[in-house]
């Protein structure tokens, strides 16, 4: 008998978006090292909104038409061009409160570009800063979920995994889950969440090791505790802002 509950998947990787629907499914990009962190942190300090982009110079000619604060970066630096940053720290609510944040990473909002082309109509961000409010969020909707994965490079990295494992934890009662790579994902999780950071930092996680290079230690532990900025940030009419039932 065919389950009567929603359905979950995991995409461990933008690569992979072609083999599932997003067109009747709530879409949650995961970008744990840094976009998805940075973004509901800077909502939680009072930013307007935020806008994705997924190239520098769209970023800079978005800054030249409106009044905002142009960053972004790659490779985990701060982008040729950008005068801010990737970092939650950036952010703090006497510098972004009440205005616009025009941001592009790597990954991140690449996947959410990608996402929006396969016509999903839905969108949210998660990461472990704003998890409960993700979690209630999607279990209020009732509609199919998929937990998609930025990686790095189209490469599987660790951090999306976990937080993938973190959301399935939570509400995996609510939904018919059929898929491997949240499996995969919930398993990664179970071990790790007595100490996420100290796990990464075990396993030798490649995006782990790449900040650690920069100095960004403080920022990998903001971006692994739970509930610091627990806004939902949903996208819609080409910016993210926070969904009014959160």
């Amino acid at each position: 008998m065919p389950s009567s509950k929603p359905s979950l998947h995991t995409c461990l990787s933008p690569s992979l978006l072609s083999l599932y629907d997003v067109s009747n499914s709530a879409v949650v990009i995961i970008d744990v090292l840094r976009a998805s962190s940075t973004i509901a942190t800077a909502l939680f300090n009072g930013a307007k909104c935020v806008i994705p982009v997924d190239s520098v110079a769209k970023c800079i000619e978005l800054g030249k038409k409106i009044d905002s604060i142009t960053a972004g970066e790659r490779d985990g630096k701060i982008a040729e061009g950008l005068k801010y940053g990737n970092s939650p720290f950036e952010y703090p609510r006497s510098f972004i409160e009440g205005k616009t944040l025009v941001l592009t990473t790597t990954n991140g909002t690449k996947l959410m570009q990608l996402a929006l082309e396969k016509g999903a109509d839905h969108i949210v961000t998660g990461s472990f800063p704003n998890l409960s409010s993700l979690c209630n969020h999607l279990m209020k909707q009732k509609k199919n979920v998929l937990l998609g994965c930025a990686a790095w490079k189209d490469r599987i990295n660790m951090e999306d995994l976990l937080f993938a494992g973190a959301v399935i934890r939570q509400i995996k009662e609510n939904y018919s889950i059929n898929c491997d790579s949240s499996q995969i994902a919930e398993t990664i999780y179970n071990e790790a969440q007595g100490d996420l950071f100290d796990f990464i930092k075990t396993k030798k996680a490649s995006h782990y090791q790449r900040l650690l290079q920069y100095g960004l230690e403080r920022d990998i532990r903001y971006c692994l505790t739970i509930d610091e900025a627990d806004v939902l940030p949903f996208y819609e009419d080409g910016k993210l802002s926070i969904h009014p039932g959160s």
